[in-house]
């Protein structure tokens, strides 16, 4: 991938996200959101995998960040050994909550509960599914908010960041400029290499969904 061979000037901060490797609840289209489950044999596996990748590139990286939610910390700790780094964990890079939708399939949320389904379907930006959930206006800002304070605390260096779907979902969409309603039309894999970086203020997406590293990767988020 070209864009990490490209050297980083004193004022840019470069961020290679990764979302965790797979759980036996991405295998049956599962909500996890806030809901604390452990990567599968795949997933571990894909984790070792992402970890060779990223020390085979070359790049040194000053910081690793990791959600605090399991299924990151296990993905995030193989890169933490191939690169000598110590994650440092922060709740705003944990996944979108689904508030009662959490447990359930794609089609028995449907199911349950049609009318929330479809709004949540929608994208519509201040919908927070019931029960605690949290609107994709709520989930942006956190995670805008996570990103500066590492851009800004990493100027001039690479850190990777090891997240879940829904965050990356914001964050495509923040280095690209795309608004939050549009359907999503980009892959988001588990355990894919996603390069963006922060220069003067404002983002840039660099490379998207490299998964040459990986046998099989799973998606199996909704498009929306």
């Amino acid at each position: 991938m070209k864009s990490r061979q490209i050297p980083i000037s004193s004022n840019s901060c470069r961020i290679c996200l990764v979302r965790h490797g797979e759980t036996a609840w991405n295998t049956e289209r599962r909500l996890q959101g806030h809901i604390d489950i452990p990567l599968n044999d795949t997933g571990l596996s894909q984790a070792e995998a992402t970890a060779r990748s990223l020390a085979r590139a070359g790049m040194q990286f000053a910081a690793l960040y990791s959600s605090d939610l399991q299924r990151a910390r296990q993905t995030a700790d193989a890169i933490a050994r191939a690169h000598a780094l110590a994650p440092a964990q922060d709740a705003r890079l944990r996944e979108r909550h689904y508030g009662h939708f959490q447990g359930l399939t794609y089609d028995e949320a449907e199911h349950r509960h049609p009318e929330h389904f479809q709004r949540f379907k929608a994208r519509e930006p201040h919908f927070a599914v019931p029960d605690s959930g949290e609107s994709l206006v709520g989930l942006a800002a956190r995670v805008h908010e996570a990103l500066e304070e590492i851009a800004g605390r990493h100027a001039g260096e690479a850190v990777v960041v090891v997240t879940h779907g829904g965050v990356l979902d914001i964050v495509h969409r923040l280095a690209s400029g795309q608004g939050l309603e549009p359907a999503r039309d980009f892959a988001i894999p588990n355990a894919a290499l996603n390069w963006i970086e922060h220069s003067e203020g404002s983002w840039k997406l660099l490379a998207w969904a490299d998964e040459s590293h990986l046998r099989d990767a799973l998606d199996e988020l909704p498009d929306t």
